[in-house]
């Protein structure tokens, strides 16, 4: 009687596909967080111009500014890798090549996040 191994199935190894996957995972939640947010803003239009605008200067809060820089680094990610994974799943054979994939949207992600964050992080430190 052949012996069953003590772990059955496999053991994924981790590298670009997961951390490509994760990310992914992360920032669309974190999209998806700010849509819901920015929904219930938009909805306090209702209440009145002047509950509006309180609600809305809360946007001026350093904190706030922090996150809206994160906010565009996730969706910026989430963009890029979003038209990766459209590749691989219109062209089976891209897949053969997600690790060089990956590293392109990286790449391109380092590009465009650099002078986003130089411009929205001008206002940050004004706001300081």
């Amino acid at each position: 009687m052949a012996r069953l191994p003590e772990r059955l199935g496999t053991v994924y190894k981790g590298g670009q596909g997961q951390w490509s996957w994760a990310l992914h995972r992360i920032s669309g939640v974190a999209v998806l967080l700010f849509l819901f947010v920015h929904i219930a803003d938009t909805a306090l239009v209702g209440f009145g111009p002047k509950f509006y605008n309180q609600v809305v200067h809360a946007y001026h809060n350093p904190v706030i500014r922090l996150l809206e820089i994160g906010l565009a680094a996730m969706v910026l990610f989430h963009a890029l890798n979003g038209l990766r994974i459209i590749l691989i799943d219109f062209f089976p054979k891209m897949a053969d090549y997600h690790k060089q994939l990956f590293q392109i949207v990286v790449g391109l992600y380092i590009v465009l996040i650099v002078p986003a964050v130089f411009f929205m992080g001008r206002g940050f430190i004004r706001s300081l």
